[in-house]
C-alpha cells in the first residue's frame, strides 16, 4: 500500500489514524517480533515527543538481554547484517553532558525503557516550541541510553526544511546531510550507544514502507513492521476520508 499524503486531510485525521498505527504495531511487535524479555506498550508520555509514544521495555529484575533470542525471531547483529539505508550517520558525541540532569522515561511498574518509536504528528511542527521540545525530547531520551525509531509521514517544514532527522542530528554534530528532493520524508532509526548512529532512509507518498531497524541493544536490532502495520491502521480509517486520500484531486 502506497504511503498517503497526509498535509491533504485535517490533522485530526490524521491522529486517528496515528493512533490506530500504534496500536497495530505494538500488537505486530508483542505478536513475535520481539525477543523473550522485551514487550510493546502504547504510552501517554508527557514532554516533547507527545501522546502515544510506543515504548519497549526490559524488566529490570529479569534476565539480562544479550542472553539471546526464543527460536523463530531474528535478532541482528549490526555488524554482521547493516540495516539496508541510503544514509548512515555516526557521531562519538557524549550527549550525557547535555542534558545529565535528566532522566530517562520510565513506565510505573519500574521496567526500564530501552527503545521508543515515534509517528510525528502535524503538532510536533506546528511552532518553534513544538519541534524544539520534540527534538529536545529526542537528545534527552538518546543521552540516556534509549534507542529511537522516528517515522515522519509528513512533508518538511520552514522549520525543519530538511526533515526532522536533520533537527536532531544538527544538534549532534554539524552535518551537510539533505533529503532527495524526490523523497521528502523520513525514517531514522538511532542506536543510542557511546557511538551514536543514525540510520535514514528517506520515502515519498507512493511509496511503500520498508521494514526499519529498531535496536534494542547498540549493535543488536529487530526489523519494525512498518507496511503491514500502516496497513490494519489504514482499515481503521473511515471510508470517506479513505476516499479522499486515494483521489486524484
Amino acid at each position: 500500500m502506497p504511503i498517503h499524503d497526509w498535509t491533504r486531510v485535517t490533522p485530526g485525521i490524521f491522529h486517528h489514524f496515528h493512533h490506530d498505527w500504534i496500536t497495530m504495531l505494538a500488537m505486530a511487535l508483542n505478536g513475535g517480533r520481539l525477543p523473550k524479555g522485551f514487550y510493546a506498550l502504547a504510552e501517554q508520555v508527557a514532554g516533547g515527543l507527545g501522546p502515544d509514544v510506543l515504548a519497549l521495555e526490559v524488566p529490570t529484575n529479569g534476565p539480562s538481554k544479550s542472553n539471546g533470542s526464543p527460536t523463530g525471531v531474528e535478532v541482528v547483529a549490526l555488524a554482521e547484517a547493516p540495516p539496508k539505508v541510503r544514509f548512515t550517520k555516526a557521531s562519538e558525541v557524549d550527549l550525557l553532558t547535555l542534558r545529565k540532569n535528566r532522566i530517562a522515561i520510565r513506565h510505573s511498574s519500574n521496567h526500564a525503557v530501552v527503545a521508543v518509536i515515534e509517528i510525528v504528528s502535524p503538532g510536533n511542527k506546528a511552532s518553534r516550541y513544538a519541534l524544539r521540545a520534540f527534538v529536545e525530547k529526542a537528545l534527552e531520551l538518546m543521552a540516556a541510553g534509549i534507542h529511537l525509531l522516528i517515522i515522519d509521514l509528513l512533508p518538511p517544514g520552514p522549520r525543519d526544511p530538511q526533515g526532522i532527522h536533520k533537527a536532531i542530528w544538527s544538534e549532534i554534530e554539524e552535518d551537510d546531510f539533505a533529503l532527495p528532493p524526490e523523497k521528502p520524508l523520513t525514517l531514522a532509526a538511532y542506536s543510542a550507544g557511546l557511538l551514536k548512529r543514525a540510520f535514514i532512509e528517506p520515502v515519498a507518498v507512493g511509496d511503500e514502507l520498508p521494514d526499519m531497524p529498531l535496536f534494542l541493544e547498540p549493535d543488536r536490532y529487530v526489523l519494525a513492521p512498518l507496511e503491514s502495520s500502516y496497513q490494519a491502521a489504514w482499515a481503521g480509517v473511515p471510508e470517506y476520508w479513505r476516499d479522499q486520500l486515494e483521489s486524484q484531486t
